[in-house]
């Protein structure tokens, strides 16, 4: 069974669209060293980009513009409204083109794009193998992968107030810099290379932290999630529970950000599925002895 319901995903990121720029502090900051990443990284002009997650757009807009008309860039979300905002980013100089799409079910073809770039959308796929093997097939050889994801020490203070209020938390799990690590070497990834950062935000109360969480779109999309509002009681509970954090009248967020990048492989490199190395070629490649008579 999945863990998060595609249709709550996309439903809380599509209300989150007019909101998540305003509230998406620490996503612009790692936006922006993600995107001091890729320059760096990807020193030629790549063809074609992808932009996985793209939210309002405001990555999609900056790749096209370090790179400009030579360079096609693809927004992909899975909310319609965030695509609207990152078309509003488009310009007829500068087009960007958005894409209605699944993570996990990319609609392009083999060795599509040069550089795939994700800013803090992979936490949010239930099967993250199986997401990564799909953005090898979309890379072309030697392409630039360069993501960044939550990492399990986010909002750690918020799950332990839950806990200690006897009440599971309404948070997704996040993969840990060791998975991520793990799972680009067993989708056949070279030279891969995951970084952590924690940062601490701070919050006046509980209630702004959920507030700003809704505005993220960052709801409880679990499948298994309870349904039903929550009640003021359960709220108070974790607000007394979270209170002894407290430091000089604000209290702490703990967010820890994973990035990483690798390069595509050749066609036909090996990957792990079920525990064994399985390699595909294409049939036009394979070599084909005729006897003579």
């Amino acid at each position: 069974m999945s863990v998060f319901d595609r249709h709550a995903v996309r439903r809380a990121f599509g209300r989150a669209a007019a909101t998540y720029a305003q509230a998406a502090a620490l996503q612009r900051e790692v936006e922006s060293r993600l995107l001091e990443q890729a320059r760096e990284l990807e020193p030629r002009v790549p063809a074609r980009v992808l932009d996985l997650g793209c939210g309002p757009g405001a990555a999609a807009a900056a790749l096209k513009a370090a790179w400009g008309r030579r360079t096609t860039v693809v927004a992909v979300d899975l909310a319609l409204p965030m695509l609207r905002a990152a078309r509003a980013k488009s310009r007829f100089w500068r087009p960007i083109h958005a894409v209605q799409a699944d993570a996990q079910a990319l609609p392009f073809a083999e060795a599509s794009f040069d550089l795939v770039f994700s800013n803090l959308c992979l936490q949010w796929v239930a099967d993250l193998p199986a997401t990564l093997g799909g953005l090898r097939r979309v890379l072309r050889e030697e392409g630039l992968l360069l993501f960044s994801t939550f990492g399990p020490g986010t909002l750690v203070e918020l799950r332990e107030a839950y806990a200690a209020a006897g009440h599971e938390p309404p948070l997704s799990p996040f993969a840990s810099l060791q998975q991520v690590g793990d799972t680009l070497l067993a989708q056949g990834f070279r030279d891969p290379v995951v970084a952590r950062d924690r940062y601490t935000l701070t919050y006046p109360d509980t209630t702004a932290l959920m507030r700003e969480l809704q505005a993220l779109g960052a709801t409880d999309a679990r499948t298994g999630r309870p349904r039903g509002l929550a009640g003021k009681g359960r709220h108070r509970a974790v607000a007394a529970a979270y209170e002894p954090l407290r430091r000089d009248g604000r209290l702490p967020s703990s967010w820890e950000v994973l990035t990483a990048m690798a390069r595509a492989p050749a066609p036909g490199a090996p990957r792990r599925e079920g525990g064994v190395d399985i390699a595909r070629f294409p049939a036009d490649r394979l070599p084909i002895r005729r006897r003579r008579g």
